[in-house]
């Protein structure tokens, strides 16, 4: 099977990665609706999120994925001094397990919902920029 996020997690292919550890990965969206827009993802191939088992010795499971989720949001509020952060879990775009977290910005564009067709081109330096921020708050957790 041909996962692009399995290439990922694999590091056959770059990321800006902002988490990892043993079970998951979370990286900036090359196709982003916001500055700072992660993805986080288990690093075992599930089709679903709902697919990450309920329970698993070796915390590879929906709590702890959540949990990681939560972290990585609450590092995006304070990198990005905003209120909230969306998440959204759609899967049809990549057929691996993910979550979307998107931080809402003053201006961002969006209205009062995220435009999923809303993509920003960011530089190089801007998505290194965003991704040293998170990490920043990850490590001030």
């Amino acid at each position: 099977m041909e996962c692009l996020f399995c290439k990922i997690a694999n590091k056959e292919l770059p990321c800006y990665k902002v988490y990892e550890d043993k079970n998951f990965l979370a990286f900036l969206d090359i196709r982003p609706l916001n500055p700072c827009h992660v993805l986080v993802i288990p690093k075992k191939h599930f089709r679903w999120v709902w697919d990450v088992p309920i329970k698993n010795d070796n915390s590879l499971n929906i709590s702890e994925y959540y949990i990681i989720v939560s972290k990585i949001a609450n590092a995006i509020k304070k990198a990005f001094n905003t209120d909230y952060v969306v998440s959204l879990v759609l899967g049809e775009e990549i057929s691996h397990a993910h979550v979307w977290l998107i931080p809402r910005l003053k201006n961002d564009g969006h209205g009062t919902a995220i435009d999923l067709n809303n993509i920003k081109k960011l530089s190089d330096r801007e998505m290194v920029g965003a991704q040293e921020k998170i990490v920043k708050e990850l490590k001030n957790q």
